[in-house]
């Protein structure tokens, strides 16, 4: 069976491969995202960092929570699918279970930082979350916040109240997630503290295979992630950091409206420069 004849779905920066009703071949793409756009540009090997970094993570975090990972040696997943797949899913490719997504993204803030800190300035809350007062930009919390927001493949995510989660999926379920996402954002907090790094705030998703709440998609990468240098955190500014910000910053000051389409195409230093930002962040987490 060619690859092309099965059931292709694209994401943002996902390529997705049905095999059957039980497996997916998840494919992390070079391209990239911000603002939920697509940019016209690739950033070179940004997919193989992904998939190293989060097959990095899947394995550090199982005892806290089972995952989608089945495989991800290229031989194997060819072995097991029956499917004559192109050398360039090699590297950038796993062979996941098929789990009934969970339709939020799971934001865990451990600082106060990018659209947090403005919804703080202006409202002293962030998604219905009371804060004290005086707090600065990048200053940690008191304890990480759980803020999550709706699922949006194509349209704009939406910021909502953990209320407005539980009343969707149920009160269980929301609060086991929400239970998850701190303990999983907390133990990569810590670990990479030891390294140098802050992690300022995380995405995660889930999902359910045969009823067991496991994790899915990626886990703690530059994609999903503020990874910050800790030496560089000073309160009141935003510090050197080694993520997708560094692209977002770019887009804030080009001209763009950051709403309509189609974006800016990046430069070719700022193309560098995230090569460069997405390496150093995946050394620095795989030492």
């Amino acid at each position: 069976m060619e690859i092309e004849k099965l059931k292709l779905y694209k994401g943002k920066v996902r390529d997705v491969y049905f095999l059957g009703e039980d497996k997916l071949i998840i494919c992390a793409t070079d391209r990239i995202s911000a603002f939920d756009f697509v940019l016209p540009n690739e950033i070179p090997g940004k997919g193989l960092a992904l998939n190293r970094i989060s097959l990095f993570w899947f394995e550090k975090t199982k005892h806290i929570i089972k995952n989608h990972l089945i495989s991800s040696d290229f031989e194997e997943i060819k072995k097991i699918s029956g499917v004559d797949l192109p050398q360039y899913l090699d590297g950038r490719s796993i062979l996941a279970a098929r789990a009934k997504r969970v339709n939020f993204e799971c934001i865990v803030r451990g600082y106060i930082t990018g659209s947090g800190w403005k919804e703080y300035v202006k409202n002293g809350s962030i998604c219905g979350i009371k804060l004290p007062g005086r707090l600065k930009e990048s200053q940690k919390l008191p304890q990480p916040i759980f803020t999550p927001s709706t699922k949006a493949d194509k349209a704009h995510d939406e910021n909502v109240s953990f209320n407005f989660m539980s009343n969707t999926i149920g009160d269980s379920l929301a609060e086991k997630i929400m239970e998850k996402s701190i303990e999983l954002y907390e133990f990569a907090h810590n670990y990479l503290l030891e390294r140098g790094i802050i992690l300022a705030d995380t995405k995660l998703e889930f999902g359910l295979l045969d009823d067991e709440l496991i994790l899915i998609d990626e886990a703690f990468t530059p994609d999903s992630s503020r990874f910050w240098n800790a030496q560089s955190l000073t309160c009141g500014k935003s510090p050197e950091s080694y993520d997708k910000q560094f692209v977002r910053n770019w887009l804030m000051k080009s001209g763009w409206d950051l709403k309509t389409p189609p974006p800016p195409a990046l430069p070719k230093d700022i193309i560098e420069k995230t090569v460069e930002l997405y390496n150093k962040i995946e050394k620095k987490i795989l030492l």
